[in-house]
């Protein structure tokens, strides 16, 4: 029996405002065009992008499972990586490109011709440019392989202003790491970690495989955890302790940690003589900061804060203060994270079993190997564009400035909305966004809608027509991560490796992957130059055409490692080393350690316990603890975290995973429930100083009384994402855009009241 496609999309529970939007792909009825053997790939249904492999099956099915060669995975993968197929065939994503035809917002588009997309894109951004300077327009993209081509048209197009989503998520830590060691990028030996303080990093629900597994592996070793979190987390329930902490107050707690570690001497002494500076800077900064007046800040006892620190340093340097991912809790951010950095050197835990290492690349692996191991692969091949000669909107390119730490690819992405709405220090006029959805991951979401209804050009390449998508001018569909090819990238860990991209089946309807929506629309603008190659195979080619053999492995692969790993000052993993590469006893110090290893990008070259750039830009070289006011009395502290089933505002509308998870009831102690009247799916208006939302609420005796919590990624405002369409509450619409010093963070804790509807 025939069915009308018609018909059949009403019978799944799509409206007809979903039947008349152009540009969907409808329900797919075709033949999927791909590979029925496993193909070796990338994820990319979150940001941690997971080796995946895919085929097409007898039944025109894909199906996907991890790739078996990947040792930080073991083959395995979570809900949202099974689901990319949900994503590939949901009859809501986007196949062809669209043109706002009505009011920005009203959601009155027409499809277009890619040709006719470019052309308008083209003149306005021209138009723009003539009229108001390059430096007018603002390029956003989820971290990611397509930034590499987004910021090469940005700055080919001669605007400074390119950004990441780093600002809403991990830029804390990052900007910590690369104060106290030069380098942003550090990694965690969680595997076998014999004592871990945990921060509300909930590796398994913010789910990263491999964090999730090495954390796993070390507690069935036996390593004692230490949860400090204001709600009982996944994580909180495999720990040892779980310590409610007081939301925003980390940094006091680790104030009195470091105080202790110095001041009873717990520290390495010959790692910090060795390897740091600073030190007595640090140790005057700290004198105050005792365990007896932290514990007030903190609600953490002064004696399970000196009993957890001496616990922790009879494990060194075994032992690890976890930096945790997303760091937004507090206006004090970068205190916080940077005194877990420092903990972390004080302990002498870098380069370690169990503690933090840099990851290493071909080039310096190769180095003190004294030998050829791996092979240089180009991260990238494309032309170096000069910086354009203008002034960021952020500050971040201001030398020795209070955001210098900020790379410039990554930026202080919030700040675009508020200046586009503030026009200071400049106007900004127009705005491309690539896979980043600011309505629901920006703070003050009204805000960011105003700011988006104000642009004269407002472009966006997305999968789905998501919050943000609506108000565009222009959308541009791109191909899901099934369907696209991509270069080759670095993938380091103990030791050298790479990682490959391969389309699993050929695109659906008209979409596009950046490498080429970038190129052709460059080439329509006069700058195709800066885009030198054919196509994607192209590009892999000019990136490792010296090693036919290993692009042979890689792609056959989907990864590569090469020697063995290394920890620069574990001893038995430095006796491997050299007993398999001999030369490399020339780089061995007096101590038999590797420290050539330990230098760090910072202008000591050491690990620097004070901060001198900080210093002189801010006068935040040293540690200082300032009282974060985070909420009225009366108030409760509203803090949000991530779910294993979403990733944040980007995957609600995948029908699997929506099936799993639609709805995100608050947190609320049920104590307090009790008193206010209020049982399990009660709605409640929860109210903060910028925005109102109403939530079914979950009581529950794993949180603080004075704390509310939500899982981000709910209540979407975009109609044509029907199925998480106005389900749950959106954070977002509820958090103020603050951003905290140094480390340019938004914040996402606030005081909120209730009311009980």
């Amino acid at each position: 029996m025939g069915i009308h496609r018609r018909d059949f999309l009403k019978g799944v529970g799509l409206s007809s405002a979903v039947l008349s939007m152009p540009g969907m792909l409808g329900a797919f009825e075709g033949k999927l065009k791909g590979s029925q053997k496993f193909v070796k790939s990338i994820c990319e249904m979150c940001s941690t992008r997971c080796p995946i492999e895919a085929r097409v099956d007898e039944n025109n099915r894909v199906f996907i499972q991890g790739n078996i060669y990947s040792k930080a995975t073991e083959g395995g993968i979570c809900a949202r990586g099974g689901s990319g197929v949900s994503q590939l065939v949901d009859p809501k994503r986007l196949v062809k490109p669209l043109m706002r035809v009505g009011q920005r917002g009203e959601g009155k588009f027409k499809e277009v011709s890619w040709n006719e997309a470019y052309e308008y894109i083209s003149v306005k951004l021209k138009e723009i440019k003539e009229k108001h300077g390059a430096k007018s327009v603002a390029f956003a993209s989820k971290t990611g392989p397509d930034q590499t081509f987004m910021n090469q048209f940005a700055y080919g197009f001669g605007t400074p202003n390119i950004f990441d989503h780093g600002n809403t998520c991990p830029s804390g830590y990052a900007t910590a790491l690369a104060s106290v060691y030069g380098n942003g990028s550090l990694s965690r030996d969680f595997a076998d970690c014999k004592f871990m303080l945990n921060f509300g990093h909930n590796v398994y629900e913010g789910m990263v495989i491999s964090y999730a597994r090495g954390v796993t592996k070390a507690l069935e070793k036996g390593c004692r955890l230490i949860s400090l979190d204001p709600r009982f987390s996944v994580l909180s329930s495999k720990a040892d302790e779980w310590i409610p902490i007081r939301p925003g107050s980390d940094a006091a707690f680790m104030m009195a940690f470091i105080h202790t570690l110095i001041f009873e001497e717990l520290y390495d002494k010959k790692f910090v003589q060795k390897y740091t500076v600073g030190f007595e800077k640090l140790k005057e900064s700290i004198k105050d900061y005792t365990p007896e007046r932290m514990a007030k800040e903190c609600d953490v006892s002064a004696e399970k804060i000196i009993s957890l620190t001496r616990e922790c340093a009879s494990y060194a340097p075994h032992c690890m203060i976890d930096f945790g991912h997303r760091a937004t809790f507090t206006p004090e951010e970068i205190e916080f994270r940077r005194a877990i950095a420092i903990a972390n050197a004080l302990l002498g835990n870098i380069e370690t079993k169990g503690g933090l290492y840099f990851p290493k690349g071909a080039a310096l692996y190769n180095k003190i190997a004294g030998q050829k191991v791996a092979p240089i692969i180009k991260g990238s091949i494309l032309p170096k564009v000069p910086e354009p000669n203008e002034p960021r909107i952020d500050g971040v390119d201001i030398k020795g400035g209070e955001f210098s730490k900020i790379p410039k690819t990554r930026g202080i992405y919030s700040k675009v909305y508020e200046t586009i709405l503030s026009e200071k220090p400049y106007a900004i006029h127009g705005l491309w966004i690539t896979r980043s959805n600011p309505v629901m991951t920006v703070s003050n979401s009204d805000e960011v809608v105003k700011a988006l209804k104000k642009l004269d050009l407002f472009v966006c390449v997305d999968v789905y027509m998501s919050d943000s998508a609506q108000y565009a001018d222009i959308i541009l569909p791109e191909s899901t991560y099934l369907e696209r090819d991509e270069h080759f990238l670095s993938d380091d860990g103990k030791n050298p490796g790479y990682q490959v991209r391969q389309k699993v089946v050929e695109p659906i309807g008209d979409t596009r992957a950046s490498w080429r929506i970038y190129k052709e629309l460059a080439q329509k603008m006069g700058f195709g130059d800066l885009f030198p190659y054919k196509d994607i195979e192209d590009f892999r080619m000019q990136q490792a055409y010296e090693y036919p053999e290993e692009i042979y492995e890689l792609k056959s692969k989907g990864l590569t490692s090469y020697g063995i790993p290394l920890l620069a000052r574990d001893k038995e993993s430095i006796a491997k080393f050299v007993e398999k590469y001999p030369n490399s006893k020339q780089f061995l110090d007096e101590d038999g350690e590797f420290s050539e290893i330990l230098k760090c990008k910072t202008k000591s070259g050491k690990i620097e316990l004070f901060d001198e750039v900080l210093e002189q830009a801010c006068g935040r070289g040293a540690l200082k603890y300032n009282d974060p006011k985070l909420k009225g009395d009366s108030q409760f502290y509203f803090i949000q975290g991530k779910v294993a089933v979403h990733t944040n505002g980007h995957t609600a509308n995948v029908p699997w995973l929506n099936d799993l998870m639609d709805n995100n009831a608050v947190w609320i102690n049920q104590n307090v429930a009790n008193k206010l009247g209020l049982k399990k799916g009660d709605s409640i208006k929860i109210k903060s100083e910028v925005g109102e939302q109403i939530a079914q609420v979950l009581p529950t005796v794993g949180i603080r009384e004075d704390t509310l919590f939500a899982y981000f990624g709910f209540g979407h405002t975009s109609k044509w994402q029907e199925i998480s369409y106005g389900k749950g509450m959106s954070a977002s619409h509820l958090l103020k855009n603050i951003i905290s010093p140094v480390s340019g963070n938004n914040v996402h804790t606030i005081g909120v009241d209730i009311e009980k509807i």
